[in-house]
């Protein structure tokens, strides 16, 4: 049995990182739950899981090598789809990474053998990236995303094995289809240049014809980099013959209905309407496929909705009437992050944590309301130990209401103690409330941790979000600094141990922030932007026109780049910094890392930089994690004297 920690003695880095599997994308067919488990003792594999009833142990349905990994867009998401065929047959059709191709594997009680469907190249990959996909059982095939030769495309992938059909070609990027329960429609979402998806996209509608191609393929919701009113479209679902998908045109993603789609709905105007008006939001930014907030389960649908940083889920009765209001109803469980949302046959699964619960799948009856949780590794931590995340509110940047999760630490704050300043990365992600065990090790030491939802942050409306545009590395620096100023003016932490750290967007605010402000004595960084000029004219193309919202339109803004860069102004950095960066990082190049390190050297600044060469952006080796951890608190404390 793992040893429970329920002292304020330290916790170690092992305890809380390296062996703790992530669980992701759940799937119910047939009473039998599916999962993908991502192990960071292995290297960070994924594999697909499988329990056949709540008594029965998970069994492991791919073992290694097999590794369930997609590359779309770099950031991945949805390799695994999960359906059954016309005979009625369980199947899952997933990307296996060491050759990159498409592999279907038969769900059928006993151990199964995976048969590759697509032809690797020359090198012994797929030349290209798969993933996001569907099984369409009437036309016994795949559907789902093609990145190849700098463009997507929707493709069809027969089950029987072959070349990748194509079967629309969006202008720029397309991803997240529903195929409708007659088997005659297919929605999906698209979106353009210089937006991303979770500023402008839209909504795509066509007919599948008797042959299996598309027509009649259209925009039916959402808007284009030059509509007036920009609004996203996410998750669309099929409930019955009605059409739902969230759409943020009111400001904040709510649900919208279209009744009857499925009937004649390439032939019709759409008819949408406000299914749940909340100021609450219905869905998060897409940066990965197979994200869902929203489930069918046969007759009812079920949703998360978050409400100022915080997850809740329920049931929506739709109403007979297709414009009138429908009714939420909230599901009482202890869980406040939610996410990966499915359903059937009147249960529904997620990945759900609580201020005292690590992440595990949440699995909950409807009509009794009884749940189970089964968390990914036993909490190592007694609940009576655990620092719980107050809500912080302060005055951000513009003197604008602004939020953040304070975790005091043990003993409590107080003028003398440390804090942590997080920034999250996106940089359009969120502070989680979920029980962060990197957090807990932090105020096990006696330090403070204040995560921010600065401006451009997730889970507060379209406005907050919009909070960052044209200002990112102002907004998001200034309300950083803005919470640690209101914790030590509260007494609860000392002004000459304040410290930042963060992650690929998170790093740039880091780095910003030592930069720009004053208020910082020591920063983490872990694959950082360093030089804004530089990540526009060399990313990956799924982010290749991020900037121009963030920051401004490439190259015409480039003194406001050069004026925000960290790099362009190392020698305001007066403080110590530590690096992590992986060297297989396509998102930020490795260069930005050792450019700025090397002239934070030059300024006789102290400096620390961690290479691995094995890991890209993020890092997902348990190894790799709990020596960044140790490294930065050893940093930390030698350079604060703890």
């Amino acid at each position: 049995m793992a040893s429970v920690h329920t002292s304020a003695a330290p916790l170690s880095a092992e305890l809380v990182l390296g062996k703790t599997p992530s669980l992701k994308e759940p799937k119910l067919l047939g009473g039998v739950l599916y999962w993908l488990e991502q192990r960071p003792q292995e290297q960070g594999r994924t594999t697909l899981m499988a329990r056949r009833g709540a008594d029965q142990a998970p069994h492991e349905l791919t073992p290694g090598p097999w590794n369930l990994r997609c590359r779309v867009h770099e950031y991945g998401g949805g390799a695994c789809a999960i359906g059954r065929l016309v005979s009625g047959e369980p199947v899952a059709v997933f990307v296996h990474d060491g050759d990159r191709c498409l592999w279907r594997l038969s769900l059928s009680e006993g151990d199964q053998q995976p048969q590759r469907l697509t032809a690797p190249g020359s090198d012994g990959r797929f030349p290209g990236a798969l993933g996001g996909g569907l099984i369409d059982p009437t036309g016994n095939r795949w559907i789902g995303v093609l990145e190849a030769g700098g463009r997507d495309q929707l493709v069809a992938v027969s089950l029987l094995g072959g070349e990748p059909e194509p079967l629309h070609s969006p202008v720029d990027f397309c991803g997240y289809p529903a195929l409708s329960p007659s088997g005659r429609q297919l929605a999906w979402v698209e979106w353009q240049q210089p937006c991303m998806p979770w500023e402008r996209s839209q909504l795509w509608l066509a007919e599948i014809q008797a042959d299996g191609s598309l027509s009649g393929g259209r925009a039916v919701a959402g808007s284009t980099p030059a509509d007036a009113q920009g609004c996203s479209v996410f998750q669309p679902i099929w409930a019955g013959a009605d059409l739902i998908v969230s759409n943020d045109r009111s400001g904040f993603w709510n649900l919208e209905r279209w009744a009857g789609a499925d009937a004649t709905a390439t032939a019709i105007t759409p008819q949408w309407h406000p299914l749940l008006p909340m100021q609450a939001e219905f869905a998060m930014p897409q940066w990965v496929f197979g994200m869902s907030t929203q489930a069918w389960d046969g007759k009812q649908l079920v949703a998360l909705c978050c409400r100022e940083g915080s997850w809740e889920l329920g049931s929506v009765a739709l109403p007979e009437q297709p414009g009138a209001t429908a009714t939420w109803q909230a599901i009482t469980t202890p869980f406040t992050d939610l996410a990966d949302l499915c359903a059937e046959a009147g249960a529904l699964a997620c990945v759900a944590s609580s201020p005292t619960d690590p992440s595990g799948l949440l699995e909950l009856e409807l009509c009794s309301g009884q749940w189970r949780h089964q968390p990914a590794a036993p909490c190592p931590v007694a609940a009576e130990a655990i620092s719980h995340g107050e809500p912080l509110w302060f005055s951000g940047h513009g003197g604008q209401r602004t939020q953040a999760w304070y975790y005091p630490p043990a003993g409590g704050g107080h003028p003398e103690a440390p804090l942590l300043v997080k920034g999250h990365s996106g940089p359009t992600s969120m502070a989680r409330t979920g029980l962060s065990l990197g957090i807990q090790f932090w105020t096990s030491r006696g330090w403070g941790v204040v995560d921010v939802n600065y401006g451009g942050s997730t889970g507060f409306g379209r406005a907050y979000r919009e909070r960052l545009d044209g200002q990112w590395g102002v907004v998001d620096v200034a309300d950083c600094a803005a919470a640690a100023h209101t914790l030590i003016a509260q007494g609860l932490a000392s002004a000459e141990r304040i410290a930042i750290e963060g992650g690929s967007a998170g790093g740039f605010t880091t780095l910003a922030a030592l930069c720009f402000t004053t208020t910082f004595r020591a920063g983490a960084s872990r694959y950082g932007v360093g030089d804004l000029s530089a990540l526009a004219a060399d990313t990956h193309r799924f982010e290749a026109r991020y900037l121009d919202n963030l920051v401004g339109p490439w190259p015409v803004a480039k003194a406001t780049y050069e004026a925000r860069s960290p790099l362009q102004h190392a020698e305001r950095i007066r403080c110590p910094v530590i690096f992590f960066q992986g060297l297989e990082d396509l998102v930020v190049p490795p260069e930005q890392t050792e450019r700025m390190a090397a002239a934070l050297k030059a300024n006789g600044i102290p400096v620390e930089v961690h290479l691995f060469p094995d890991e890209g952006h993020g890092f997902r080796n348990g190894a790799t994690q709990i020596q960044v951890l140790e490294a930065t608190e050893a940093f930390f404390r030698r350079h604060f004297q703890l």
